[in-house]
């Protein structure tokens, strides 16, 4: 399982020109799904968006999580993120999971960061839908996530 997240001071999904979701200072998170991803790539997630430390405490930086600071998050499902350009300038999307487990699966991921947080603060976009994404990246603040960076040698 793959994510961006950004620091954001506002994002929002517009889908068919009607805003669906919006939040102010927080994360956005853009999930990708691989093909192989189980409950533990989901649980990894939860706890790695929640807790990596991207606030600043009282002007000393890098010190709050996002449920540390109570701030909000907006989710949105981007298969695109599993996408390889190893060959060619086409890219490829087989280790991306099929839409119906993908859905299944990002429910779950939703669901479980909804548990162990507020999911009053929890949006998310429309899974499977064209979406336009409006991120004011603080900072700018950009990490990606890997919950497989360090097992995909075998």
């Amino acid at each position: 399982m793959r994510a961006v997240i950004q620091r954001v001071t506002k994002a929002s999904v517009t889908v068919e020109g009607q805003v669906v979701s919006s939040i102010q200072k927080g994360l956005c998170v853009l999930l990708g799904i691989g093909t192989d991803d189980t409950d533990k790539d989901v649980d990894y997630m939860v706890n790695k968006i929640l807790n990596v430390r991207v606030f600043d405490d009282n002007g000393v930086m890098w010190k709050k999580g996002v449920k540390d600071a109570g701030l909000e998050l907006l989710c949105v499902s981007q298969f695109t993120l599993q996408g390889q350009t190893v060959k060619g300038n086409k890219p490829d999307f087989h280790r991306a999971m099929k839409s119906e487990s993908a859905k299944a699966m990002y429910e779950q991921f939703l669901q479980k960061i909804g548990k162990a947080y507020d999911p009053s603060k929890i949006k998310d976009g429309v899974f499977g839908a064209m979406m336009l994404v409006d991120i004011s990246n603080d900072g700018p603040v950009t990490l990606e996530l890997d919950s497989r960076k360090f097992t995909y040698d075998s």
